[in-house]
């Protein structure tokens, strides 16, 4: 019927049919191009006959964190697999491959690898899975995807914080053996490829290998497993400012009640105090940020020796100050036999050799040693004159009675700081 003015259309206008979409259409065309439901997918490729091989190689992204707490590492990498499905080959005038997402992946049969002792793994999904699929004309494949895995390293903390720690990312098939599917590295140690901005904060990567060993299950059997390893040198400088120059500094400071006068009690013990609780603090700090494994670790030989060092230097002045207090009543009590024996044999001589010994041997025990030589001197002259007259105090009563206490100070002021370089120049010799 012809078209009239009436009509309301316009005359002559012709009536187009729409086109289809295509990209609706792109799946069911590759699926036919690939004869997808013309083969089952759930099988191996060459089921019955050898293993099938498949080559892998990784491109490590970043290593994100070392936890010495939980003992693992988290690894970011791309993860590509090589293998050769002759179910999957098409015809190509230019020999051109076919490259898909991750829709394709859940049709065909794709190796069934996983990592060996992780924590935790997953497949990124921003903005869409990060999953890609290459199919060549002849029937190769390229598989890869980017991962993020945590996986458990066994760490030896025995010689923290100079330790140097090899962890591994073990990959394997789960659930065919290497009957069915041969898993290699598809060019040795040149499958591993690593980011040269890759860092850590407290350790240097010093290298990454790769190696290819069998494992064995005894209810399911041989399986091959590729490792990707990779050596840490922890860096010190950290734990030198944070540890090993405060723990050092803390000794330091005990040494300098050595050099304070004996009669100074209330600066000598806070000294002492504060140095052990001090030392108590960094321990704990140290050990609250570590797993409690069941060794001793080099860290904790430094600090313990370090705060046995500042307690002796506590218990230094506890036996200065008990000597001292020792010798003054020994003295006491020689005065006091000297007082009476110079009464009853020379009354006029009483007041002179008591205000003698008095003046000696009560006086500043901060005075310098030829004065305490000097005081020494008079007192076993005393003594002896008064054995000389008397026959009741000799030179043996007052020889039990000296005790020299600047002497221990004098010799700890040499025996501490020479012990603790000694034992700095064992320490770092072992463990540096």
């Amino acid at each position: 019927m012809p078209l009239t003015e009436g009509s309301g259309r316009k005359i002559g206008s012709p009536i187009f049919k729409r086109s289809p979409d295509i990209t609706k259409t792109w799946g069911t065309k590759s699926e036919q191009l690939l004869r997808i439901d013309d083969h089952d997918f759930t099988m191996r490729p060459g089921f019955g006959g050898p293993a099938v091989p498949v080559g892998v190689d990784v491109q490590v992204e970043s290593l994100d964190a070392i936890s010495e707490v939980d003992m693992d590492f988290t690894m970011t990498l791309y993860l590509r697999h090589y293998w050769k499905d002759e179910r999957l080959s098409f015809r190509s005038n230019n020999n051109q491959s076919m490259t898909f997402d991750g829709r394709l992946v859940k049709k065909i049969w794709v190796p069934d690898m996983f990592f060996v002792h992780s924590k935790k793994s997953f497949t990124h999904d921003t903005t869409t899975d990060n999953v890609m699929l290459r199919v060549y004309p002849d029937g190769k494949v390229l598989y890869s995807l980017r991962v993020t895995v945590t996986a458990m390293c066994s760490m030896d903390l025995s010689r923290f914080p100079l330790d140097t720690q090899t962890c591994s990312l073990e990959i394997e098939s789960y659930a065919y053996t290497d009957d069915d599917l041969m898993l290699y590295w598809k060019e040795g140690n040149r499958s591993l490829n690593t980011d040269e901005r890759i860092s850590l904060s407290q350790f240097l990567i010093q290298e990454f290998h790769t190696t290819t060993k069998l494992a064995f299950y005894s209810s399911t059997g041989w399986y091959n497993r590729l490792y990707i390893n990779f050596t840490l040198r922890r860096h010190i400088f950290f734990f030198l400012l944070q540890t090993y120059f405060p723990a050092t500094l803390m000794v330091m400071l005990s040494w300098v009640s050595f050099w304070i006068d004996r009669r100074a009690v209330p600066a000598r013990v806070p000294l002492g105090i504060t140095t052990v609780l001090t030392m108590s603090t960094i321990i704990t700090g140290v050990n609250a940020s570590m797993p409690r494994v069941s060794y001793i670790k080099a860290v904790d030989i430094y600090l313990w020796v370090s705060f046995v060092f500042v307690f002796l230097s506590v218990i230094e002045y506890a036996a200065v100050n008990y000597l001292s207090t020792l010798q003054e009543r020994k003295e006491r009590k020689l005065r006091e036999r000297l007082l009476c024996t110079c009464g009853m044999t020379h009354p006029g001589m009483m007041s002179l050799s008591y205000s003698e010994v008095d003046v000696n041997t009560t006086g500043n025990y901060g005075m310098p040693e030829e004065n305490g030589v000097k005081r020494e001197r008079m007192l076993v002259q005393l003594a002896m004159g008064t054995d000389q007259v008397t026959g009741h105090v000799g030179t043996s009563a007052y020889s039990n009675v000296w005790i020299d206490t600047h002497a221990i100070d004098k010799y700890s002021r040499v025996i501490f700081p020479g012990s603790y370089i000694l034992f700095n120049i064992i320490y770092w010799s072992i463990y540096s």
